[in-house]
């Protein structure tokens, strides 16, 4: 489970920005908070981000996605690549020269973990991992430049190994390679548990990957039609048919978009053909007829659904963590709140997901739905072009209050100041 993520100077983070999914001490909407027995540690398990337009809410997926692919890709990079999922802050002639820094702090395999690194488009400045063995950190590795530290215990094995990296691969990654076994479990975390969409595009893997593994106990069928289902959207199955393709280049960056590692990446690609959604209707007669329609003719909410479907099994059985740009995109504000209740619901959310997700729905602004702790708001400096991020925690809120009525009101910040337009014609 991630515990708190901070970032600086990337994209529009220009200072160090902190965002933590630990809950504070209220025991309001108990359900919607984890408490891991080895630590006591109380981790949330949703937390929704609001902003105005280009406030800096994507960006905090956006800095997600680029850490973690700098660790899933670290493996494959070559001497002298380019580290393109680096952008640092540009409106300062200094920071658009320095380092992005990224840190995660983050439970798995039983243990609670500290990892970081800082790196610009040509290679990692520094980095680190530590490992709570006890209420005190342990250093697992530091790096800084060519320099690097190791656990004394472990130092001949990690000499060795240290070679074998190079200045624009991470370490974490180049030592799991060589089968650290410290290192295995957190970047397996990177490599297999967190799921982040900042784009509508990347939001639509109907992936033959999820669709198909599932098709002899049919598992993945039975979930998105129930899913379906309970976004009382009737359909009563659907057929998807497959075929095999060359896999050109425009195959090969969506592949990437959807965060597929290259060395998955094989010169056939199965795709998919088409999809027929089948609805059983009652003609005037009042006997019933099943009718296909194919999925492009489905309502753009229809759509997202089926496509988030292979994603939040996956999410729930394995326990990741899925962050989401604009969760609410073409669907109704009833199913955004179904989507985050099930990630509350301990009975469907049982292996402890989280869902991190930004959002213009302020009807979701419900402290009957979410804690105080679960609500954050990003605000741009219009001066500088820096983002500042907060919680709702900040500010004395009662738990009576109406809280979509004071974000709108501007009590909290984090909302555009718009004009009446009377000067769009003035010369």
């Amino acid at each position: 489970m991630l515990i708190q993520f901070s970032v600086k100077n990337y994209k529009s983070f220009k200072e160090k920005q902190i965002f933590s999914m630990e809950a504070g001490t209220g025991d309001e909407n108990i359900e919607n908070i984890v408490i891991i027995n080895e630590t006591n540690e109380r981790i949330l398990k949703t937390t929704a981000l609001y902003g105005a337009n280009a406030s800096g809410k994507t960006n905090l997926i956006s800095a997600f996605s680029a850490a973690i692919m700098m660790v899933r890709l670290s493996n494959n990079r070559q001497p002298g690549e380019k580290l393109m999922q680096m952008e640092p802050f540009a409106f300062n002639d200094k920071t658009k020269v320095e380092p992005c820094e990224f840190e995660f702090i983050f439970y798995t395999n039983n243990s609670k973990y500290v990892y970081g690194f800082k790196a610009d488009k040509n290679k990692i400045h520094e980095e680190y991992l530590y490992q709570y063995f006890s209420a005190k950190a342990t250093r697992i590795f530091e790096r800084t430049g060519e320099e690097y530290k190791f656990l004394q215990s472990d130092e001949g094995k990690l000499n060795s190994i240290k070679s074998q990296n190079l200045e624009n691969k991470l370490f974490l990654a180049t030592a799991t390679t060589w089968n650290y076994d410290k290192t295995r479990a957190p970047y397996l975390w990177f490599a297999e548990m967190i799921d982040t969409y900042t784009g509508g595009n990347e939001l639509n893997p109907f992936s033959i990957e999820a669709y198909n593994n599932d098709d002899e106990n049919e598992s993945l069928k039975n979930f998105t039609l129930k899913l379906l289902e309970e976004a009382d959207i009737v359909i009563k199955d659907y057929n998807i048919e497959i075929e095999e393709a060359e896999t050109d280049a425009n195959m090969i960056m969506q592949l990437r978009r959807m965060n597929v590692p290259p060395h998955v990446i094989t010169p056939k690609t199965t795709i998919i053909k088409s999809i027929t959604m089948s609805h059983e209707i009652t003609n005037e007669d009042g006997k019933t007829k099943v009718y296909n329609l194919d999925l492009a003719n489905e309502s753009s909410g229809t759509k997202i659904l089926f496509a988030m479907a292979p994603l939040l099994k996956n999410v729930f059985e394995r326990g990741k963590i899925f962050g989401i740009d604009e969760i609410e995109r073409s669907l109704h504000p009833s199913l955004v709140e179904m989507i985050i209740k099930f990630f509350h619901n301990p009975e469907i959310n049982k292996g402890n997901a989280q869902l991190i997700f930004n959002t213009h729905d302020t009807n979701l602004l419900s402290l009957d739905l979410f804690r105080r702790d679960q609500i954050w708001f990003a605000e741009k400096d219009p001066k500088k072009g820096a983002t500042e991020l907060y919680p709702l925690d900040d500010f004395s809120v009662r738990k009576t209050e109406n809280i979509q009525k004071g974000y709108l009101n501007g009590r909290y910040g984090a909302i555009p100041f718009v004009a009446t337009g009377d000067s769009l014609w003035q010369e």
